[in-house]
């Protein structure tokens, strides 16, 4: 209701007298205009893609102009060093020292009893460690929390049950399957990356009211317009001639520099784009084999603007992480996937190959077949093209935020 003042009186606009209403001096009135809504987004650095969706939300819940304050918690930069060295160093040995005991433990976490002995001391210890995470989200007075990571959800999930949080609790599930650990009782929403997701979550008994098929969360640059010939030639590529974006090594591909140089010795024309990252030495070894190729590699350090590389690529070579995809997707870029991780990157592999978007590469021979392969086949190439840009959803972070918002 808008007021207005007349005399010393606030009156409702239109008001002609104040018989009915209480005398109030503008000595005594106080103003307090309305606070921002806050929106807090919770993520878990054990791996990236986790911390790029959370990013995503975050950023998309600040453009969004509904005077909303928002905020991105990793979770690993608030609980013990000890925890935090569990969690994250020992996932990352295991998914590349010792893959088969990843898989097998993720399918034994994926069929236990959430009421089982190891699944409540687990539990318990996440809550003792949980502390000055709770701590931090009690000062920031949420209005809704966003998690793209299943560890916040599990905690808050048993933080709701106890009384201990009013405020609605959301799921961005990140990858083309659902592991039993995301699914929780009095979560407020999930977020699915596609229908069979959507139809995994009610068969494990979430509400279908409850749950909306948004896509993966990615960040708004990969929902942008790109002219294809402007970003090449940023990159000192030909655009008339075909290019391919070689994203990451991996067990089974070898060094990036020694896959690159196989691509390269192949009789073909294409121009080859290598991301190493934040590799130093992996950098270095691919600036040298640029020497030799003028023209048709170019090494590629970190860099935020992955869009633009992507925009002038006619192919992806990637591990299919659920993040890295779903921004393929969203350019309408086919890819060959490799060295998936045991469990969610299989998962993740099989749709994408079911779609017919993306081929398969187990190891450096059979990525130079699949490559030979599509160089031969260029209208197969077209077709996963088209299929991918069907299939992507490039403002899932949006559609969440807007979802989140709208219930508030």
């Amino acid at each position: 209701m808008r007021f207005a003042f007349v005399d010393d009186t606030w009156l409702p606009s239109g008001a002609k007298t104040s018989s009915d209403f209480r005398r109030v001096s503008a000595a005594e009135f106080e103003y307090k205009p309305a606070r921002k809504k806050r929106i807090l987004v919770l993520s878990v650095s054990a791996g990236a893609g986790h911390i790029r969706a959370a990013e995503a939300i975050r950023a998309y819940a600040c453009a969004s102009g509904a005077g909303v304050t928002a905020m991105h918690l990793d979770v690993m930069d608030h609980v013990p060093a000890g925890f935090r060295k569990i969690y994250t160093d020992f996932y990352i040995t295991l998914i590349s020292k010792y893959p088969a005991l990843w898989g097998h433990l993720y399918q034994l976490a994926n069929e236990a009893k959430p009421d089982g002995l190891i699944q409540k001391f687990r539990q318990l210890i996440q809550r003792l460690s949980a502390t000055r995470l709770l701590r931090e989200i009690a000062s920031f007075e949420p209005d809704a929390i966003v998690c793209t990571h299943f560890l916040p959800a599990e905690i808050l999930a048993h933080r709701i049950r106890n009384a201990g949080l009013s405020c609605p609790v959301w799921v961005q599930v990140t990858d083309f399957d659902l592991h039993r650990m995301w699914v929780h009782e009095s979560m407020a929403g999930y977020f699915a990356a596609n229908d069979e997701v959507a139809f995994l979550m009610r068969s494990q008994g979430i509400a279908p009211e409850k749950i909306y098929t948004t896509g993966i969360s990615i960040l708004p640059a990969f929902a942008a317009r790109l002219d294809r010939a402007e970003c090449a030639r940023e990159l000192g590529l030909d655009p008339q001639r075909m290019i391919f974006l070689l994203m990451g090594g991996g067990a089974g591909l070898g060094r990036l520099d020694e896959v690159a140089a196989r691509l390269l010795d192949l009789d073909a024309h294409f121009q080859l784009i290598v991301m190493a990252g934040k590799n130093a030495d992996a950098l270095a070894a691919l600036q040298v084999l640029a020497a030799r190729y003028p023209n048709r590699l170019i090494a590629q350090g970190y860099t935020n603007q992955v869009e633009r590389l992507m925009a002038c690529a006619d192919l992806a070579i990637t591990k299919p992480g659920g993040l890295t995809t779903s921004e393929c997707l969203a350019m309408g870029l086919p890819m060959i996937v490799n060295s998936p991780i045991r469990g969610q990157e299989e998962r993740n592999a099989d749709f994408l190959l079911e779609q017919g978007v993306a081929l398969k590469a187990c190891d450096a021979g059979t990525l130079e077949y699949r490559i030979r392969y599509l160089l031969e086949h260029p209208a197969r190439l077209c077709e996963m093209r088209a299929r991918a840009k069907a299939l992507g959803r490039p403002l899932a972070a949006r559609s969440v935020t807007d979802i989140v918002l709208e219930r508030l």
